[in-house]
């Protein structure tokens, strides 16, 4: 996975609540037998008219939004399902970022094994937030995960949590295998005193 320690760039402004991963990624793009072209179906029905032609209102048709990086999104996003397809759209449309107040559990976890960072906020700091960046003039921001603070395009601060082992993984690019065998040490020591212990395993 692609490490995350200091992006800046775009956020867009989706505030709608109850987001769910139907509407992030509509099932007809479920039918593949890789991640492949799951870009094209992130928020296919609010991106795209039905004749096929972009929806001119919908926020990442619009500039700056069209190239956003981070998403600023309403309370209880990704709920639903938990098709981890979402998550992998999200990331091919170049989503590195969600900032929101609530998420769906499982879609939290998702995020999470694949390298998309969620950051939650108090709503007094996200609706904030929000009212930066839903002018094209003041929507780029920094996230910068190493000091857990998101800078606005004025130079003011909004610092979040974040669990110890979530962002050491992010920050190491390292999905849950190679968070595991960060520990190859620690787990081979464990084999060899358990096979001392307990011969009979062999």
């Amino acid at each position: 996975m692609q490490p995350f320690t200091h992006v800046q760039g775009i956020a867009a402004p989706m505030l709608a609540a109850n987001v769910d991963t139907d509407v992030i990624m509509p099932k007809q793009f479920l039918k593949g037998i890789d991640r492949s072209g799951l870009d094209r179906g992130v928020f296919f029905d609010l991106r795209f008219l039905k004749g096929g032609a972009a929806n001119p209102d919908f926020v990442l048709n619009k500039a700056p939004w069209h190239a956003a990086n981070f998403l600023v999104v309403g309370p209880n996003f990704g709920c639903g399902s938990s098709r981890e397809h979402a998550v992998w759209g999200l990331q091919q449309l170049g989503i590195r970022a969600l900032i929101g107040t609530t998420f769906a559990g499982i879609f939290y976890d998702n995020c999470q094994r694949n390298g998309v960072l969620i950051i939650k906020l108090k709503p007094a700091e996200l609706k904030e937030l929000a009212e930066r960046v839903s002018q094209a003039d003041t929507a780029c921001v920094a996230i910068d995960l190493v000091e857990q603070h998101i800078q606005l395009s004025d130079e003011r601060i909004i610092r979040f949590e974040i669990e110890a082992l979530r962002k050491q993984a992010l920050m190491l690019g390292l999905d849950a295998i190679g968070a595991t065998m960060q520990r190859r040490e620690q787990i081979q020591a464990f084999e060899a005193r358990h096979l001392r212990a307990n011969p009979w395993l062999a």
